[in-house]
């Protein structure tokens, strides 16, 4: 398996993106480390890897403040002997724009989104260094931090700050062995993660005050995706699994789009309309 016994460290661990995540790396021979603000999504997530026979610790965390960071990573540490792997995915869904968000709620999603994975690099980085372990951190951006998505601007400044954090800190660690590179998912299919939230008994919680525009992809619509369908979490996890594993020894300060074709596609094509 290709992250046999690696230890992992996942932040935001919902049964929605990370909580794939997790999964496809615990089935990837990983051992890891669920973390949540929510106590049920970190043990919650823990105990499904444990019951599919992979060794796994929920960790309820506040990713923006330090010592409860600190005190995941030593968590880690001291269960598992250290991290090889981090992956960045904590968030907040809070659909609002420019003229509309309060200040409190701007800098709490922008916390969540920056400085979670600020801290987390931070404190993970040191000990594998200090460990002599060369290691992978992957952040988990969104297409809407590639693109101008109006009434989204907390969401969509975090993970547009997240591309240029990740080649920063790709440079900054690499004469560590350290390689950094981001994940770009887009819209995701919602039936993977509902059918873990309904397994897991836990909420399947969906973004916050939709814009009227994003109501259809909510409701499962995929107009503009060149592939005709949305990728699913299980997606992502197997693109995780590789930006982690040695096949990617060559490669940081990359993004990895799993978007199924939506960035690359011209704005005046609409793959729903046949050519003439």
């Amino acid at each position: 398996m290709k992250l046999q016994n690696k230890i992992t460290l996942i932040t935001g661990t919902s049964p929605n993106i990370c909580g794939g995540i997790a999964v496809g790396m615990a089935d990837a021979g990983a051992k890891v480390v669920c973390v949540d603000i929510q106590p049920e999504n970190a043990h919650r997530c823990a105990d499904y890897i444990k019951q599919r026979g992979g060794e796994a610790l929920g960790v309820v965390c506040d990713v923006t403040d330090e010592a409860q960071v600190q005190a995941a990573v030593m968590q880690a540490r001291e269960t598992f002997g250290g991290i090889d792997i981090l992956v960045n995915g904590a968030v907040i869904f809070n659909q609002k724009g420019v003229l509309d968000m309060p200040l409190a709620e701007w800098t709490r999603q922008t916390a969540v989104i920056l400085t979670g994975a600020f801290l987390f690099t931070k404190h993970v980085a040191q000990l594998m260094i200090d460990q002599r372990r060369s290691g992978s951190i992957i952040n988990i951006v969104s297409t809407a931090g590639h693109q101008g998505e109006p009434w989204n601007i907390g969401y969509c400044t975090g993970k547009s700050g997240l591309l240029n954090f990740t080649r920063s800190v790709a440079m900054e660690l690499a004469e560590y062995g350290i390689r950094v590179n981001s994940l770009t998912p887009t819209a995701t299919d919602a039936a993977e993660g509902l059918a873990r939230a309904a397994e897991w008994g836990v909420p399947f919680r969906r973004p916050t005050n939709p814009s009227p525009r994003r109501r259809g992809f909510l409701s499962g619509s995929t107009p503009g995706v060149p592939l005709g369908k949305r990728p699913s979490p299980a997606d992502y996890a197997k693109a995780a699994v590789f930006l982690a594993s040695d096949d990617a020894a060559m490669i940081t300060g990359t993004d990895l789009r799993v978007d199924a074709g939506a960035l690359a596609r011209y704005w005046m094509w609409d793959p729903a309309v046949p050519p003439a």
